[in-house]
């Protein structure tokens, strides 16, 4: 299969940026009296409103040649089939089989059985947990940690009857420290999610939280108050979880697509079995719309394109995520994992260099916040970024009135960024706003669960669309082992088991020794 740069619609984009990516917004919109007619598209209750990227039907049409040169179906239609394209570790991809309903078969016979047997052991031991327990703490990180951590801030107005939500990632002891110090271990549910049930940052912290259980209970009591979704049996039992405790995954999904698994178990006891399964069957909407949907309606491939418009041949190296609604706070940190650590590659899925720009760098604020804070720079800055406003019509809070403002404040910035303002309007160089900054409204009903799955399986779909056109396995995540294992190396050095004083400590290049000794001499 040929990767973008390969293809015929690649040349066709580069010319259409040279001139219509040149065109100012205002004129686009001037040649159009109806735009955003032209450039927007509706689906499963979500409206891309794309009216102020700087395109028109010839770029939109060469972008859709793109998706069809790279055979961007039949790499959909792969995925769901169970293949392996995950091709450096020979796995398939089938998130989207977390999600299915009885009957579909995503993956086979035999993944449907199992996604839909371990979901019935989830709902179910997430019920009970909701009527035993006053606390419930969460303790992963990355994809174990930031998909139910932002899922269950998304969806606090749901959670009405649930124990008290934590969540524990850091390794330096802090959140761990403030949640026990708030609990009470008698009413305390862990649950140490980790495939591998080994990684360094989970452990350090389960451990904390199983000492704490076993000094004030007993150790005979850390049963009943762990929880685990691991492959690593061993290393459970040696822990003490309870085994009707344990919950599976499987080398299929990564960790970053996992929230629709039983590492989601977390954000199942927060809002409940019928929200989780509304949750699950919103992501499932965008499944099949992705799947069927021409390009010029399909809302994740739309997106998709529209981003490698912007870097590859706009030349934006950065995307803001910037909802306009505070429970989706974490949601930008979510994209950050989900798009840069899937999309953040220099090697062709068949080991050659990338010689184009992939992955741009995905930051972002709650909107208002962050009108207040780094929008001067993306008005009349340098560097230059590409936006996505999420924007809800009703508040999630119960406070419209307030929330009418929020949408007053990102329909106002959008057309700030969009038109600007010239010298003869602002009178003073020094009010001048260019203009001209592509951004995309997502806008939506109410952020519920349905909705809340329809966002997160949009942006996944988005990374495969890219993905799949630069020629890239979005799937695997070399980079993060060689600092895990060179962490794993220095340990030693850090805690002061080896090396004497002034030479470089066991595990450590020598160059560290002057910088550990300052350490040392503070600790």
């Amino acid at each position: 299969m040929k990767a973008g740069p390969e293809t015929a619609p690649w040349s066709r984009l580069r010319e259409l940026a040279a001139s219509t990516g040149a065109r100012h917004l205002r004129d686009l919109f001037a040649a159009d009296p109806q735009r955003f007619e032209h450039c927007s598209a509706r689906a499963a209750n979500l409206l891309l409103d794309f009216s102020r990227q700087r395109i028109d039907a010839g770029v939109l049409s060469a972008l859709e040649a793109l998706a069809d040169a790279v055979d961007l179906r039949a790499a959909i239609s792969a995925m769901r089939r169970g293949e392996a394209i995950n091709t450096t570790e020979k796995r398939a991809v089938l998130h989207v089989a977390l999600r299915q309903r009885a009957g579909q078969q995503l993956g086979g016979a035999e993944i449907e059985r199992l996604v839909l047997a371990e979901r019935a052991r989830m709902l179910e031991f997430a019920a009970s947990a909701r009527e035993r327990f006053r606390t419930v703490v969460n303790i992963g990180i990355g994809g174990s940690d930031l998909g139910p951590a932002m899922a269950t801030a998304a969806l606090t107005r749901f959670t009405e009857g649930a124990p008290r939500m934590a969540f524990v990632s850091n390794v330096d002891g802090c959140q761990i420290s403030d949640v026990i110090a708030t609990s009470d271990p008698a009413t305390t549910l862990f649950i140490v999610a980790s495939k591998t049930f080994t990684t360094l940052e989970t452990q350090a912290n389960a451990r904390a939280a199983r000492a704490w259980i076993a000094g004030a209970l007993g150790e005979a009591a850390v049963p009943d108050h762990f929880a685990a979704v691991s492959v690593n049996t061993a290393a459970m039992n040696a822990f003490g979880v309870h085994p009707d405790y344990r919950f599976e995954m499987w080398d299929w999904v990564g960790g970053r697509y996992s929230i629709w698994s039983s590492i989601g178990v977390s954000l199942a006891i927060a809002i409940g079995a019928q929200n989780f399964l509304a949750f699950l069957e919103g992501g499932r909407d965008i499944d099949e719309h992705f799947a069927a949907a021409p390009w010029r309606e399909n809302l994740p491939a739309l997106a998709g394109l529209l981003g490698i418009w912007n870097v590859n041949f706009l030349g934006l190296p950065t995307l803001a995520i910037l909802p306009y609604d505070q429970r989706l706070a974490r949601f930008s940190a979510y994209l950050q994992q989900l798009e840069m650590e899937s999309l953040g590659k220099s090697v062709t899925r068949d080991g050659r260099a990338v010689e184009w720009e992939t992955v741009p760098v995905i930051w972002g604020e709650p909107g208002n916040n962050a009108q207040h804070s780094f929008f001067q720079m993306l008005h009349q800055g340098t560097l230059r970024a590409a936006l996505d406003f999420l924007l809800p019509a009703r508040s999630s809070c119960g406070r419209q009135d307030q929330h009418d403002l929020a949408i007053a404040n990102c329909l106002a910035q959008a057309e700030a960024f969009a038109f600007g303002q010239p010298l003869e309007v602002a009178g003073s160089v020094h009010k001048v706003h260019a203009g001209n900054r592509p951004s995309t409204i997502l806008a939506f009903d109410a952020l519920d669960p349905a909705t809340l799955g329809r966002l997160i399986a949009l942006y996944e779909h988005k990374v495969f669309t890219q993905g799949t056109i630069w020629g890239i396995n979005a799937f695997d995540q070399w980079g993060v082992e060689l600092g895990k294992k060179l962490c794993a190396q220095l340990v030693p050095a850090v805690t002061g088991q080896g090396g004497e004083a002034g030479a470089a400590p066991t595990g450590a290049p020598a160059h560290l020794a002057p910088l550990l000794g300052v350490l040392r001499g503070w600790k």
